[in-house]
């Protein structure tokens, strides 16, 4: 019997991703700017900042319009962790409020946490380990999508508004895409497009009304940005790519 590809299963679970959009994303609306920038078809790297958890994972299912496959915590992978995980969400984010959300959603989260757990490896979500400082295996499998021609979107952060950050709501980012652009680039002259984005609004609690903004800029290429050295190529293209999306980030606060 065939396997089924991932974007079959995508196709096969659309109904539900659907669904579980309009209620992670009750009360808000959205706004897109810059859309014409992702690429239609062929390997792409959708870059950006992560300031609210699962509503910018939703945001991005609904706006783009072709299969996209997301870089997430391996925790989400497991039943357990995955329902430990969004009770500390709620706690972060309403106290005491959200320990007594947590008590009464009970039965209804487990259906999503049981639903996503099961299904999050099929649609060929790239499990990261976030605690541990080895991501060689999830660089491999991102590689290997964007060979394939698949879109594969990292967002950098933990989800969530940090105060400690000069930009609370863009944590610094990772080495990983750039990493990856770069290897393609040089081993293989695969050119990859890589997309920054930038989310404003996401952060605002579940269902709480507002807007949501999300603001999309130029694709960046490794061969624009190649030094002596790849750590200097991966280094200046991440950058420049970090840069943009501040100012993607600046253009929707003035919006």
């Amino acid at each position: 019997m065939r396997r089924s590809t991932h974007e079959e299963e995508l196709r096969r679970i659309e109904p539900a991703i659907r669904w579980l959009g309009r209620i992670g994303l009750v009360g808000k609306s959205v706004m897109v700017h810059g859309g014409d920038s992702i690429p239609a078809e062929g390997p792409a790297i959708l870059i950006g900042n992560h300031c609210g958890a699962f509503k910018d994972v939703m945001t991005l299912f609904r706006i783009v319009p072709r299969p996209i496959f997301f870089n997430a915590n391996k925790q989400i992978f497991t039943r357990p962790e995955f329902s430990a995980l969004t009770l500390k969400h709620l706690k972060r984010h309403l106290g005491r409020v959200g320990v007594f959300l947590n008590f009464l959603l009970n039965p209804f989260k487990f259906l999503v946490v049981d639903y996503v757990s099961a299904n999050i490896a099929k649609i060929g979500t790239i499990p990261v380990d976030l605690l541990g400082r080895d991501k060689r295996e999830a660089v491999e499998q991102c590689m290997d999508y964007l060979r394939r021609g698949r879109a594969v979107v990292s967002l950098q952060g933990r989800g969530r508004v940090d105060p400690r950050e000069r930009n609370p709501y863009i944590k610094p980012f990772g080495r990983g895409s750039a990493i990856v652009a770069c290897r393609l680039h040089l081993e293989e002259r695969l050119d990859v497009p890589v997309v920054p984005l930038a989310f404003y609004g996401t952060h605002l609690p579940w269902a709480i009304p507002g807007q949501i903004r999300v603001g999309f800029g130029r694709p960046f290429f490794a061969r624009d940005h190649l030094a002596e050295t790849f750590e200097a190529s991966v280094g200046r293209l991440k950058a420049a790519v970090e840069a943009a999306v501040h100012r993607l980030f600046m253009e929707l606060l003035r919006r």
